[in-house]
């Protein structure tokens, strides 16, 4: 199915779902709600999104040339060649594409959400550079994506803020569930993908790799949980992003020089392409968007909740969870709007209750698999998405999955 394709069945979807619970509500109110944020959406995919992004993108696109020009992706990719060889075995050995997506995977795994969408469209654009058939994705893509919509973070900063915020007792208790169920969501959509592309999960490279990552992600989470108060752990949280970013420029500024790179110059000739990629997703993302706020405003979420509910109660399962689940729906779709839910289920049940931590763990849990894949590949051109947006479900369904273990291990 073309990625064309499935947007307009996804648009039609939504405002025909929107349309029947029009009718069926008879609130004037209700369709004026849905017009207005049709406009807000469309407004907030240009204003709020785009043009903000441009500006982002062109100071870390030509960072990241800076850094290309002085060796430091290369060498990047030299030291991780042994296991992006098995895992993306369509991308040939020490090309840059591979620390592309090393760099893009750090930056969200520290939550630099500001470094991570830049690195990922040129780990994208990197991609396409190699790809057989440009208007399809590649399985190097695929198994990109899946992983990056799986949302890997270590410190989920602005949920611990919100939490605060709110009046919790303990903002940073959702910390270990969150980064048990995003590294769950990763392994599941990694998993799903290798064995989709046949990819060999019993190489010894990879098994060494991917334990040495488990094993690392345990660590760090005894380390910060046993070594470090509260307190410290926030003022950690706030303190290490901005020591990194600086230290991620600092390190290619100073690089650039020991090779006797013209900086400035390089930084230029990567900083062009920040407003062309900016001003390519606007289209993609004003139609996701809209669709969207039609789905939001007019009430139909729910109504699904709701039908999930009496499912899982018919199923003889405890429901309290379901209270939650606006949060986990609305993520893939839209980060802000599963941040609106966030808030909404801790206003509603409380920030230390059940259903407003599990709601904080499902916002954490995984990453808006709808926004990247218009976005990722909408920068490139990609038309036929394959298999990319199912399994990306698939990562986003381990991760909720692995919330709701996790939350009722540790708060219920």
């Amino acid at each position: 199915m073309s990625l064309t394709n499935f947007w307009t069945a996804f648009i039609l979807v939504a405002f025909a779902a929107a349309a029947g619970q029009l009718v069926f509500a008879g609130d004037t109110e209700v369709f004026k709600r849905v017009v207005d944020g049709m406009f807000e959406s469309a407004r907030v995919a240009v204003m709020e999104i785009a043009l903000p992004l441009a500006g982002v993108m062109t100071f870390w696109l030509g960072i990241l040339a800076v850094a290309e020009k002085a060796g430091a992706v290369a060498a990047i990719a030299r030291v991780i060649a042994p296991f992006f060889s098995r895992i993306f075995p369509g991308i040939p050995k020490d090309h840059p594409a591979s620390g592309h997506i090393v760099m893009n995977f750090s930056a969200n795994f520290l939550g630099l959400d500001n470094a991570a969408t830049p690195f990922g469209l040129k780990a994208m654009e990197s991609l396409q550079s190699i790809n057989a058939r440009k208007d399809e994705a590649s399985d190097a893509m695929i198994m990109f994506l899946v992983l990056q919509t799986s949302g890997l973070t270590l410190i989920p900063i602005s949920i611990m803020a919100q939490r605060a915020i709110l009046g919790a007792a303990n903002p940073a208790d959702v910390f270990i569930p969150i980064l048990v169920a995003t590294y769950c969501s990763t392994l599941v959509g990694f998993v799903a993908v290798a064995l989709r592309q046949r990819i060999n999960l019993l190489d010894p490279v990879i098994v060494a790799w991917v334990g040495g990552i488990s094993a690392f992600v345990l660590g760090l989470v005894w380390l910060i949980t046993t070594g470090l108060t509260r307190p410290q752990l926030d003022t950690v949280s706030r303190v290490a992003s901005n020591v990194i970013l600086f230290a991620l420029v600092a390190a290619a500024l100073v690089a650039a020089l020991w090779r006797k790179v013209d900086v400035f110059a390089a930084f230029i000739e990567g900083a062009k392409g920040g407003v062309q990629t900016s001003l390519v997703i606007i289209p993609y993302l004003v139609g996701m968007l809209v669709a969207i706020g039609v789905l939001r405003n007019s009430g139909v979420l729910p109504q699904v909740v709701a039908a999930f509910a009496w499912i899982v109660g018919a199923l003889g399962f405890d429901t309290e969870w379901v209270g939650a689940l606006p949060t986990a729906l609305m993520k893939p779709l839209s980060g802000s709007g599963a941040r609106a839910m966030m808030i909404d289920a801790m206003k509603t049940y409380g920030a230390d209750s059940f259903v407003g931590r599990l709601a904080c763990v499902f916002q954490g849990a995984t990453d808006t698999t709808f926004y990247i894949i218009a976005l990722y590949f909408g920068s490139v051109g990609i038309a036929r998405a394959r298999y990319a947006i199912p399994f990306g479900l698939i990562a986003d369904f381990g991760g909720v999955v692995a919330a709701i273990l996790i939350a009722y291990a540790m708060f219920h």
